[in-house]
Order: C-alpha cells, then sequence, then structure tokens
C-alpha cells in the first residue's frame, strides 16, 4: 500500500469541492469521487442531480456509499504526511507571543508563514506545501500570517471581502457589489490598497516633515537655553565681581573709619597716661616733703629745726595743673565723611555698570521711521520719516482708522512682536513731549490717556521739568539733569520697556511686568507748539554704542 501510494500525486486524495484531503470519500456511477458530505450538500443545493466535474445527470438521487479502498488510500496518506508534518516539525519554530500559530498543527503549534483567505486557515511551512503544490489549492489567495481571519469574511453572505466600495468606504464581497452596493462605486481591494498606501506614504512624509520640524525646534529650544545659560553664568561672574568689589570696598572703608577712631583713641589714652606718670611722680615728691616737714615739725632739737627750716619750708617745684586736661576726641561727621566718600565709589560703580548695561541694549538698535498714516492732522515730519513737530496748522488729510484726531501723536512704522529692540530720540531744546511704545489696537479717536491698561507704555516731560513715568499710578521722577537723548529699549517675551538718559549713560525708569500680547509700535508726541515755546522736533537718531 504504502509503496501504491508513492506513485499517486497529493492532489489525487483531494474533493474538487472543498479542496481539502478526503473525508469519507464516496464514488458516483460516472467514477468521479467526493466527500460524502461535500457531494450531498451539493445536491441539496441545487435541483438537478449533477457530477461536479463531468456534469452527467442522475434522475433519480444516487445511493452513495464510502469506497473503501480510496478510503484506504486517504489514510495512507494522511499517515504519511503526519509522518512528514513530525519530522519537519522538530526543524519549524513553535510560535511564540504574538506570533500567528498553524491553524492545522495539532499539539504544539508551530510558526505560521501563510493565510489563505479561502480556507480561512492559517499554515505552517509543512501544511502549506498542498497550497504550493495541489493545482486546486494554487488559485487560492495567500497572504502574511494574520489572525482572526473570520473578520475577512462578509458577515451578511460568507464570501472573502475582495472588493471595496468607495462610495460608503467599506470593505465588500463579490455578492455584496452585486445586491447592496451595485450601484456605488465599487473597486478591488488592491486596487484602493494601492491608492490608500500612497496616501500612507505622503502622511508619513509629512509626519517626517514634523518630526524634522519638532526636532529642529528641540534644537533650537536647546540652544536658546544654552544660550540663557552662558548669558546666565556671565551675568552671576559680572555681579559676583561687581559686589565683591562693592563688599571689599565697603570692608576697607569700614577698617579705615574703624582705624581712625581707635588710633584717635589710643592717642588720647597715650596722652592721659604720660599726665598720669608725672602726676604720680609729683604726689611721690610731694609725699616725701610731707614726711620730712612732719618729722621735723616733731624735732625737740632746736638747732637742727632752725638749721633745716630753709629747705623745707617751701613745697617742692611742680607743674601748675589748673589748665591741664585730657579732652576726649571729636568723632562728629566721621561716618558721615567715611559714608560719602564710599557713596562717591558706589556712585562711580553704579555709573560704570549703566554704561555696560546701555551698551548691551545698544547692540538691540533698529531702524525706526515715522509713519504719516497714524500721524496727527497738525503734525509735520521730515522726508526721512525721523524728525517730527507741531505745525499748529491742521492739514486737510483722510481721517483713515489708523490717524490719531484729537491727540498729537504718531506711531512708527516698524511693528515688533517678539525679541528685543531699541531706538534713541533727541529732546533737546523741548518743554513738552511723550515717548514709549504702544500696541496696535490702541484708540486712536478724541481724547487718549497714554496709560499701561490702554495699551502706552511711555514717559513724559511736562513745563520743562516734570519728568514722568506713565504707570499706575504715574510716578514722578527725579532726574539730576535735563534730558537731551532718550533711549527706549523693550523685551518683548520678558514685558519690559526701560529708558535710558543717553548722554549720562543711566537708567532712567523701568516698566515690568507689562503683557504684550499683540504688535508693538515706537510712539511720539513732540506736544503742542506752545507759541513757540515747545517748537524743537523729535529727532529719531542713529545708535552709536557708548565706548
Amino acid at each position: 500500500m504504502s509503496a501504491a501510494s508513492c506513485l499517486l500525486s497529493e492532489d489525487q486524495f483531494l474533493c474538487c469541492i472543498c479542496l481539502d484531503v478526503f473525508t469519507d470519500p464516496v464514488t458516483t456511477s460516472c467514477g468521479h469521487n467526493f466527500c460524502k458530505n461535500c457531494i450531498n450538500e451539493h445536491w441539496n443545493s441545487n435541483v438537478q442531480y449533477l457530477c461536479p466535474i463531468c456534469k452527467k445527470a442522475f434522475y433519480t438521487r444516487p445511493e452513495l456509499h464510502i469506497n473503501t479502498f480510496i478510503s484506504e488510500m486517504v489514510s495512507q496518506f494522511r499517515q504519511e504526511v503526519q509522518q512528514k508534518t513530525s519530522s519537519s516539525s522538530s526543524e519549524q519554530q513553535a510560535a511564540k507571543p504574538g506570533e500567528v500559530p498553524c491553524d492545522v498543527c495539532t499539539g504544539t503549534k508551530l510558526k505560521a508563514l501563510k493565510s489563505c483567505l479561502v480556507c480561512l486557515t492559517s499554515y505552517c511551512e509543512t501544511h502549506l506545501e498542498p497550497h504550493l503544490t495541489v493545482s486546486g489549492l494554487k488559485r487560492h489567495k495567500l497572504m502574511g500570517p494574520v489572525e482572526n481571519l473570520e473578520d475577512r469574511m462578509c458577515m451578511k453572505h460568507d464570501k472573502p471581502l475582495e472588493l471595496f466600495c468607495k462610495t460608503d468606504q467599506t470593505c465588500v464581497c463579490m455578492l455584496c457589489s452585486v445586491l447592496d452596493h451595485k450601484t456605488h462605486d465599487v473597486v478591488p481591494l488592491k486596487e484602493e490598497y494601492e491608492g490608500k498606501k500612497a496616501e500612507l506614504g505622503k502622511t508619513e512624509a509629512e509626519i517626517q516633515q514634523l518630526i524634522q520640524k519638532r526636532r529642529l525646534k528641540i534644537q533650537e529650544i536647546k540652544h536658546s537655553v544654552n544660550f540663557s545659560k552662558g548669558n546666565a553664568e556671565k551675568e552671576i561672574a559680572e555681579g559676583v565681581q561687581v559686589f565683591t568689589a562693592l563688599k571689599d570696598s565697603v570692608e576697607g572703608s569700614l577698617n579705615e573709619l574703624i582705624e581712625m577712631i581707635e588710633e584717635k583713641q589710643r592717642t588720647t589714652e597715650k596722652q592721659s597716661e604720660d599726665f598720669i606718670k608725672v602726676l604720680k611722680q609729683e604726689i611721690s615728691e610731694l609725699m616725701k616733703r610731707s614726711s620730712e616737714v612732719k618729722q621735723l615739725s616733731h624735732s625737740e632739737d632746736h638747732l637742727h629745726l632752725l638749721q633745716n627750716f630753709p629747705s623745707l619750708k617751701a613745697a617742692p617745684p611742680t607743674k601748675d595743673w589748673t589748665e591741664v586736661s585730657v579732652r576726649p576726641p571729636s568723632y562728629e561727621g566721621t561716618v558721615v565723611r567715611a559714608v560719602t566718600q564710599l557713596e562717591e565709589t558706589l556712585s562711580k560703580e553704579v555709573k560704570r555698570l549703566f554704561e555696560a548695561e546701555l551698551k548691551r541694549v545698544q547692540q538691540y538698535a533698529v531702524n525706526v521711521t515715522l509713519d504719516p498714516d497714524t500721524a496727527h492732522p497738525e503734525l509735520i515730519l521730515s522726508d526721512d520719516g525721523k524728525q517730527v513737530n507741531h505745525g499748529d496748522v491742521e492739514k486737510n488729510l483722510p481721517d483713515n482708522p489708523e490717524r490719531f484726531s484729537d491727540c498729537v501723536c504718531v506711531l512708527g512704522k516698524q511693528s515688533f512682536s517678539s525679541g528685543r529692540f531699541y531706538f534713541e530720540v533727541q529732546v533737546k531744546g523741548k518743554t513738552d513731549w511723550d515717548l514709549g511704545v504702544a500696541r496696535e489696537s490702541i484708540n486712536r479717536k478724541g481724547q487718549i490717556t497714554p496709560r499701561p491698561q490702554d495699551g502706552y507704555w511711555t514717559i513724559w516731560l511736562r513745563n520743562g521739568n516734570e519728568y514722568i513715568a506713565c504707570n499706575d499710578p504715574p510716578v514722578h521722577l527725579s532726574l539730576q539733569s535735563q534730558l537731551q537723548k532718550v533711549g527706549v529699549f523693550v523685551d518683548y517675551e520678558e514685558g519690559l520697556v526701560s529708558f535710558y538718559d543717553v548722554d549720562d549713560a543711566a537708567l532712567i525708569y523701568s516698566l515690568t511686568g507689562c503683557s504684550f500680547t499683540e504688535k508693538l509700535y515706537p510712539y511720539f508726541s513732540p506736544c503742542i507748539n506752545d507759541g513757540g515755546k515747545n517748537s524743537a522736533p523729535l529727532i529719531i537718531c542713529p545708535v552709536n554704542q557708548t565706548e
């Protein structure tokens, strides 16, 4: 039997209906073999009793009997396949967690190599062989091993999902395409797969681009952090240096003060000690004379008393101490003079720091020009957009939304919505002016009050000597000298607006904690002419960094 089976090809043991090895094989009168269950179901679903292979018609349903010879051959074939499977199983890998196992293997489930969409079964290398060699099975559609093959079958018609309905965006079977989706745009799965795969490729490219942008942003942020760290370390080092110098200066001044006071005290003590020493010597001499006088006065020897009387009747020579005194040294003004000297030292150091600070902010200088579309009709702007003054006469200009209608103001053309910027304005010869920055949405019609809550961050001059920082509430500033040139510095992210006296390299005032959410524009107001008293223009100057 075994020798005979070796001469037979494997497809001779397959049922042409189920395309699997015979189970209870039966033979029709026309000589064709089928699984008993397969041929019965085939005839149950058809009106005529036809042979599925040769189409021979039977007028009455044939009585079927199991073909024992073929059954034995199939049994032998199954045993040989089982033996072959057992021998090859040792060479193949068992399915690991997460891998698709073979559905045919009994006992240890081997790793599946392919899944059949017709059989809805996954096969290992051994059990896949019939699909690679048997002509009927070769027509089956194989794919990479997947689980839940039932999900690839149409729930309604129990057919493979081989098509895609573009109208409903769903996978369908052949029967669906001619029944439920017959008027829809239906294409093969492969065609839609290729299209969707191309879209996924495009999506993947876009995702990679987004990833790259974010990686670049990470590098940018890291660079900013490193840059900030460098600046912080530099600022700390400079701060340590400055405060160490100040500390040393204070300690030195204190030591000098203490030494001077202690020296005065030592001099006083030395003088006192010298006086006391002389006084003690005189007391000693006087006590000696007193003893001699007392002894002589008690003498009964008339001659001895008379002979020694001339030398003892007068006190020994001593210093007149009436006008002598020890006056404590005066310390009035000592501490004040020391503090004044220290203050001069500190002032020099502070001035040096302000000069360095001004030099730093001047690095952010920008080119600012005046915007004529925002200028009040009475303002006169120079052709280069660098100067503005009040002209008394109102020009006939269009009342566009950007223009100030009542207040004699003008904005710069340039706007800023991030980073830092700095510009300088000459205010020499003026008695009144406003300077600073303003947000884009400020009210430009009617009377305005330039204050932070209304979108203005400015300082003013009024009446030639009243400097005011436009804070809430306003802050009156005490300046050492009349301003000639003002520097305006803005750090958008930090919410900082600082004003500098450029000539003295000094900080005038800083508005901190500002909330910037819009574009900022440089803001200028030369104020009214005031009969010629305030006729000088505001002039935007080129920035020359301090040496």
